[in-house]
C-alpha cells in the first residue's frame, strides 16, 4: 500500500478564508440591491466547488496528468462555444447560460491549459530549447488566449498570458534570450500609455539587458530600438487600435479627473472607500459606500473596497495574508515534490495566482487601469470559483501523494 502525505490544513484554512471573506462581501455589496440572489448563487457555487474537491482529492494524482490534453481540449472547444452561442454582457460575449447559472468557460479554460502546458513541457522528448518545441510550448496558450481575445475580453486574455514565462523557464528555457523576445512585446503595448512612459521603460530595459549580460552588445540596442519604434505605433495610433471604452480607462488611469462621472467614477469612488475604512473598518453592512452603491456592480471586480471599507486595514490585511500563505503554499509544492510536472503546474499556477491579485487590487488602488480582472476566491462569479478551488484540490491531491509522485 501506497504511503500518504497529510493534510495541507494551511493551504485549507487560507482557500476557505478567502471564499468566506468573499461570501461576506458579496452578501454585503448585494444586500438591499435586489441583487441578493447573487449571494445564493455564489455560494451554492461555493458547495459545487466543494464536491469537486473532495472528487479531485481523492482522485489518482496520475489520472490528472493523463487526460490534461483533453481536460485543454474540453475547455478550447467551450471557449469556440461561447462566441457562437454565448451571451453578451456589457459588450462581452464571455459567458454561457445554463439554467439558473451563467457560465465563464475562459476562467476553466486558463487552468486546463496550465496543464496541458504543464504536461507538454514535463515529457522526456520535450526540448524548451528547441525552436519547433517552443512554437508548440507558445502555441498550447497563445491560441486560448486568441479565442478569449475574440470575445472580447482583455483582462482574461492578459492573465492567460501571464503563466508562460515561469512555466517555459522552469522548463529550461534561457531567461536572457526570453528577455530578447518579450521586450519588444511589452514596449509595444507600452505606448498605448504616456511617452515619457515608453522612454522610461525602454531605458530601463536596456540597461537591464547590459547589465545581465555584463556587458554592451549591439543586439541589446537592436531589440530594445525596435520595441521603441513599435512603441511609438501604437502610441501613435492608438485610437484606431483600441476600441473608445478602452481607450477611456487608459486615458482616466492617467488622469481620474479627467471623466470623473463617467470613466473614472469607479476607481474614485473606489479610493473613497478604502480610505474611509481607517484602521478597523466602518463595521460589516455598515459601509457608506457600499451600502449606497456608489460603485456599480461593486460585488465583481471591486469586490477589495468593499472589504476595505467595512473591514478596514485589519480586514485587507487579512485578505491579503490568505492570498500569500496561499501564494507560498504554492511555492513549496514547486520546490518540495520532485515531479516535473507538478512542478510546472504550480509554477503556472502561483504565476496566474500572483497577477489576478495584483492586477485586481492595483487597479483597485489605481495603480493599474481598470482592465476588468477578478479577485480569486472572493469576487462574485461560480466559474472562477469553481476553477481556482479544483486547483487547490489538485495541490492538496499532490501534497497528500507525494511520496509515490515525488522522491
Amino acid at each position: 500500500m501506497e504511503q500518504q502525505g497529510k493534510l495541507d490544513i494551511w493551504l485549507l484554512v487560507a482557500t476557505a478564508g478567502l471564499i468566506i471573506l468573499g461570501l461576506l462581501a458579496i452578501y454585503s455589496a448585494t444586500n438591499g440591491a435586489g441583487e441578493t440572489v447573487l449571494f445564493y448563487r455564489q455560494l451554492a457555487w461555493g458547495c459545487i466547488g466543494a464536491f469537486v474537491m473532495l472528487f479531485v482529492y481523492f482522485n489518482d494524482y496520475r489520472f490528472i496528468r493523463d487526460n490534461s490534453y483533453i481536460f485543454y481540449l474540453v475547455g478550447v472547444v467551450l471557449l469556440v462555444a461561447v462566441l457562437v452561442f454565448g451571451k453578451k454582457i456589457a459588450g462581452q460575449t464571455s459567458w454561457v447560460r445554463i439554467g439558473f447559472f451563467s457560465f465563464q468557460p475562459s476562467e476553466i479554460a486558463k487552468m486546463t491549459t496550465i496543464l496541458a502546458l504543464a504536461r507538454f513541457l514535463s515529457e522526456d522528448e520535450t526540448d524548451i530549447r528547441s525552436i519547433p518545441h517552443l512554437f508548440i510550448a507558445l502555441a498550447i496558450p497563445l491560441f486560448p488566449a486568441l479565442l478569449i481575445m475574440l470575445q472580447p475580453d482583455m483582462g482574461t486574455t492578459l492573465t492567460c498570458l501571464s503563466f508562460i514565462a515561469p512555466m517555459i523557464i522552469m522548463a529550461g528555457f534561457d531567461f536572457y534570450l526570453l528577455l530578447l523576445l518579450v521586450i519588444p512585446v511589452v514596449l509595444m503595448l507600452s505606448g498605448f500609455f504616456n511617452i515619457y512612459f515608453i522612454f522610461g521603460l525602454a531605458l530601463l530595459m536596456f540597461f537591464g539587458l547590459v547589465f545581465l549580460k555584463k556587458k554592451f552588445h549591439m543586439h541589446q540596442l537592436a531589440v530594445t530600438s525596435a520595441g521603441l519604434l513599435a512603441s511609438l505605433f501604437t502610441h501613435r495610433f492608438a485610437g484606431e487600435i483600441l476600441k473608445p471604452h478602452q481607450m477611456k480607462r487608459i486615458q482616466t488611469f492617467l488622469d481620474p479627473m479627467s471623466d470623473p462621472q463617467g470613466a473614472g467614477y469607479n476607481a474614485l469612488q473606489a479610493k473613497i472607500a478604502i480610505s474611509s475604512g481607517g484602521f478597523f473598518g466602518k463595521g460589516f453592512l455598515e459601509g457608506t459606500q457600499t451600502q449606497l452603491r456608489f460603485i456599480p456592480a461593486q460585488w465583481t471586480d471591486f469586490i477589495f473596497c468593499v472589504i476595505a471599507e467595512e473591514l478596514g486595514f485589519i480586514g485587507s490585511v487579512l485578505l491579503l495574508g490568505f492570498f500569500l500563505v496561499l501564494i507560498l503554499r504554492f511555492i513549496r509544492i514547486v520546490f518540495s515534490i520532485k515531479n516535473r510536472f507538478v512542478e510546472l503546474t504550480f509554477a503556472g499556477y502561483a504565476s496566474l495566482l500572483t497577477v489576478h491579485v495584483v492586477i485586481n487590487v492595483g487597479m483597485t488602488l489605481g495603480l493599474i487601469p481598470v482592465i476588468g480582472v477578478p479577485l480569486p476566491f472572493v469576487s462574485y462569479g461560480g466559474s472562477s470559483l469553481l476553477g481556482n478551488m479544483i486547483m487547490v484540490a489538485l495541490g492538496l491531491n499532490f501534497v497528500r501523494n507525494r511520496r509515490s509522485i515525488g522522491y
